[in-house]
């Protein structure tokens, strides 16, 4: 008996299969094999076409299926880019491309709202402002795209447009409603007050199921297509930033969980809801938020991480594998000879107060440096930026001592995972697990399967610990010093 997780990213779409009774990965497909595009019409843009993402998990699940038939799946759970908007017709078409996460053009919007609602309501009821979210990018369309506007029946996030897709409900959670900054947190109820500002319908907004829980069925047209028994339970959504918690046990105050993908991101959980003045980081519902358990997830986002590291590997260093372009880094010493890298290249950036101020290279030495130096200066820009924001987090109460996370990724890379664990002066645990196992151990949880999350996660296993190297300890904290003194220039 298996249990299918999806993970809807923007890079690819990872669909795993999970043994029940093992708690092992039996299979697993990601698609596309290179980089799934992503439109930018213009600067600050970022669309994909929903279809395109039902398209790769199709292919995702008819890979598997010619070796695991299909029928053994008792289980789904589904996690997604978050913040992103779907706006459906009344046949529940898409009406244009997703607005994904690291579009920034509603940052405008989100800031007017701020002013508009008022900030002490926005800090005291959605713990953020309205920000560059979901919401606001919505009301971009009511304001630029009018015709559009007109025909939306419905608006989802990512997750629930897929989740249709298999069962034929629409339908939201409380933790998605959050990310869009529709969750009123000192009311525990939807936030209309914001959709009352923007001028949208709150019937446009889907009914709410449990995150964890059956959801929805399966229909018959998923059956026929799939192979998935008609009436399997969808029993799990998440983002992906609560989920890569979720999927490394991370469900508790104090916890932390780190990702380095196309985006960077920190997550820890708390009982305590917090909110930052500047919103450089931001509080949304953990996924295992209840009304006799609050759990919140504190989130940091990087945008220009993982992004920057395959834009070097694209024009810096093609002829290279990633593992090649590794092993270089390593062979330049700590603090890269000066060379340092700013990775804020991929849009507004939340930590920035949501300054878009681009990528940027300085103290290249066209005598002493290589590709090599470019390729360590790099990860440890994308590790400096990861510190930036984890001080931030720290002013906020954050006690950080140990980080979680999967071998995958940016976490792939000893240069980067030793810099990061060297500046925060952290333990780094890598462990055996994804985005798409975290899904599925997530729809093996709602429906019963697992009794607790402790039972759940019995076979996480540490795949690797990785602690701070006193030796790079000073190089890294002058070139930080050096690497944040050039930030604040352009910021």
């Amino acid at each position: 008996m298996y249990s299918l997780g999806i993970d809807i990213g923007s890079s690819s779409v990872k669909v795993s299969l999970l043994e029940i009774e093992t708690g092992n990965c039996v299979d697993s497909s990601t698609n596309p094999k290179v980089e799934a595009p992503i439109k930018a019409l213009q600067k600050g843009w970022a669309e994909q076409d929903p279809e395109m993402w039902w398209g790769f998990i199709v292919e995702g699940i008819k890979d598997i299926s010619s070796r695991h038939p299909m029928k053994d799946v008792a289980s789904i759970g589904i996690t997604y880019q978050m913040h992103g908007l779907v706006a459906v017709d009344k046949d529940v078409k898409p009406e244009r491309d997703s607005i994904i996460w690291c579009d920034s053009r509603a940052v405008q919007i989100g800031a007017d709202a701020l002013e508009g609602i008022g900030y002490d309501k926005c800090m005291s009821h959605l713990l953020n402002s309205p920000g560059n979210f979901t919401a606001s990018k919505l009301a971009w369309v009511k304001e630029n795209e009018p015709e559009v506007y007109a025909k939306i029946w419905k608006f989802m996030l990512p997750g629930d447009y897929i989740a249709y897709k298999l069962t034929g409900e629409v339908a939201t959670t409380e933790t998605g409603l959050s990310e869009q900054i529709l969750w009123d947190f000192k009311e525990a109820k939807r936030a209309d007050f914001v959709a009352e500002y923007y001028g949208i319908e709150a019937d446009k907004i889907p009914a709410i199921v449990p995150s964890i829980g059956v959801q929805a069925k399966t229909t018959a047209d998923t059956e026929a297509l799939l192979g998935i028994p008609e009436g399997t339970p969808l029993c799990y959504r998440a983002g992906d930033q609560p989920n890569n918690a979720f999927s490394l046990n991370v469900l508790n105050p104090g916890e932390i969980a780190a990702t380095g993908g196309t985006s960077g991101v920190v997550y820890g959980v708390t009982d305590v809801p917090k909110a930052d003045a500047a919103s450089r980081v931001n509080t949304f519902l953990h996924v295992n938020n209840t009304a006799d358990a609050a759990r919140y997830g504190v989130l940091l986002c990087i945008n220009g991480t993982g992004i920057m590291n395959s834009w070097m590997h694209r024009n810096v260093s093609s002829s290279l594998s990633y593992p090649e372009m590794n092993e270089a880094a390593a062979s330049v010493p700590a603090g890269s000879d000066g060379l340092l890298v700013l990775p804020f290249g991929n849009g507004a950036e939340r930590v920035l107060e949501n300054k878009s101020v681009g990528a940027k290279v300085a103290g290249l030495d066209l005598v002493r440096h290589s590709t090599a130096h470019m390729l360590r200066a790099t990860q440890e820009g994308i590790a400096f930026s990861f510190r930036y924001g984890i001080d931030i987090m720290k002013d906020l109460g954050l006690d950080l001592k140990v980080i979680r996370a999967g071998k995958a990724n940016m976490f792939l890379s000893p240069v980067f995972r030793s810099t990061l664990a060297t500046l925060c002066d952290a333990s780094i645990e890598l462990l055996n697990t994804d985005g798409s196992l975290g899904a599925a151990r997530g729809g093996a949880l709602g429906a019963g399967f697992y009794k607790t999350p402790e039972e759940a996660f019995s076979t996480l296993t540490k795949e690797e610990v990785i602690t701070p190297v006193e030796s790079w300890k000073q190089p890294l904290e002058e070139a930080y010093a050096k690497w944040k003194a050039e930030l604040e220039k352009t910021i």
